[in-house]
């Protein structure tokens, strides 16, 4: 019997995707793939090249944000397809249980030698999500080895408008309102949240970078005490908040302050790095430019830069020696554990990083891309805040800027900026999020683009991207 007749759109016409025929005009589009809204079918993409994404339609879209942050090499790199392919050739999967591969030894070993040995393991996965899970798993197991165990330990502290990942655990992590709503009576009791490190919103008026650094270190410090000190795991926190806040990096001393409060009280520090990793701050691992190094360092996106799905963590001496004195194995494993392919693609996007030099790139197109971005958009009246570090630079949208009164939601002024970009004549990528605020109010856009674009192409960005802005808000206001 013939297939059921499939009507999809591919940009251009809509056809019956088992004849290849084209539909009679009128005809309803039926999708079989579960987009993220049942009612609104994504743009197709039938290819990319360099920073560019080409669309069925015809049109190319400059793509500075890197899709999520992900794309760091840009499209089509001839290097990591040809690396793919000759994993390919060898071995495409085996299991960990009983085998290891060249590609995930060497991966592992190019990541623990970026750290200049101040960590001892890599563990490798699939998604940023997958790297949290295991992240707090290990936290755990960490203090059953000890000697003596501390089994009471179950806890773990993060922080409010953070972003860990969508499985249930990672998003339990998540300090995240909106994106917690839906699942909050199947999310883990056993995370409680702090306030974020966030200067833009959350210094008092007259109040110094100290000042507020004391007073965020005794908030922390008043948590481990309320939840009994013995009780936690981990502090967790991503050093540039992301998707969640719009690219807030830490004031200078944060994290060390937050490193002696979990040193006090024998709690591990683990930090997010999968957005903010990888050389997207300027530093390969954003924790170098704190003074610190944690215990655990959850890393992905930029790791293989979207040619395979892939992350990991990183782990320090500390925990791996508990862990060798103890049971000598990590009570975790998943399928696609150090797949083959993903540990190959992720392999060679470090050795070009590395090889051509290009986390000194992203300082150096950073500085450029801040200071037009702020010469352009600063003075904006609907711009309250650009921040960022690196090639990680977040815009934070606002009805008053006196104020610093966001926009309704029902507004929604993000994805409305975003949809702008996306058409002619700006053709541009421009990564909405929102909940900027308190995780439901709030608007900001992001731009991360490729760690080797040049200097034409962040005056090409900041063009673009502050031309959207000022034309959106002048149509609103129209």
């Amino acid at each position: 019997m013939p297939p059921a007749s499939a009507i999809v759109n591919d940009g251009n016409v809509v056809y019956d995707a088992h004849t290849n025929d084209v539909a009679p005009s009128g005809t309803e589009l039926k999708s079989a793939l579960l987009h993220r809204h049942l009612q609104h079918e994504p743009i197709r993409v039938i290819g990319a090249s360099g920073n560019h994404l080409h669309l069925s339609n015809g049109r190319r879209i400059f793509d500075s944000t890197g899709g999520a942050a992900v794309a760091c090499l840009g499209h089509g790199n001839e290097r990591v397809k040809k690396a793919i392919a000759r994993q390919m050739e060898e071995v495409s999967y085996c299991h960990t249980l009983l085998f290891t591969t060249p590609a995930a030894e060497g991966l592992a070993q190019e990541l623990v030698s970026s750290t200049n040995g101040a960590m001892a393991k890599a563990f490798i996965v699939s998604s940023g999500s997958e790297a949290m899970e295991a992240a707090m798993k290990l936290a755990r197991q960490f203090y059953l080895e000890a000697i003596p165990p501390q089994p009471r330990r179950t806890r773990f502290v993060a922080r409010k408008e953070s972003y860990h990942g969508n499985t249930l655990g990672a998003l339990s992590m998540s300090g995240h309102v909106a994106r917690r709503a839906l699942f909050e009576p199947i999310l883990m009791d056993n995370v409680s949240h702090v306030s974020a490190c966030n200067a833009y919103r959350g210094m008092s008026n007259g109040e110094t970078i100290e000042e507020y650094v004391a007073r965020l270190a005794r908030e922390l410090d008043d948590e481990f005490t309320r939840l009994g000190p013995d009780t936690v795991c981990a502090f967790v926190a991503e050093p540039v908040v992301g998707a969640a806040l719009g690219c807030v990096p830490a004031v200078q001393g944060y994290f060390q302050a937050m490193q002696d409060v979990c040193r006090k009280h024998g709690a591990l520090l683990v930090l997010d790095e999968v957005m903010s990793g990888m050389g997207r701050c300027g530093t390969l691992h954003a924790w170098e430019q704190e003074g610190i190094v944690p215990d655990i360092q959850t890393i992905g996106k930029g790791l293989g830069g979207g040619y395979a799905p892939v992350a990991g963590i990183l782990i320090n001496h500390r925990v791996v020696d508990v862990l060798g004195r103890g049971t000598g194995a990590f009570a975790h494993g998943q399928t696609y554990q150090g797949h083959p392919v993903s540990c190959a693609a992720a392999l060679e996007v470090q050795r070009i990083i590395r090889e051509e030099r290009l986390v000194d790139n992203v300082r150096k197109m950073g500085t450029l891309l801040e200071h037009g971005l702020k010469q352009r958009l600063a003075d904006h009246p609907n711009v309250g805040d650009i921040r960022g570090k690196g090639l990680f630079w977040g815009i934070e949208f606002v009805r008053d800027k006196a104020t610093k009164k966001p926009f309704d939601p029902r507004d929604a002024i993000a994805m409305g900026v975003h949809e702008k970009g996306i058409q002619s004549p700006y053709n541009i990528s421009l990564y909405p999020g929102t909940g900027t605020v308190d995780g439901r109010m709030g608007d900001h856009v992001l731009l991360a683009p490729a760690y080797n674009i040049t200097v034409t192409d962040v005056a090409l960005i900041v063009k673009l991207a502050s031309q959207v802005v000022e034309d959106f808000f002048a149509e609103q206001k129209q």
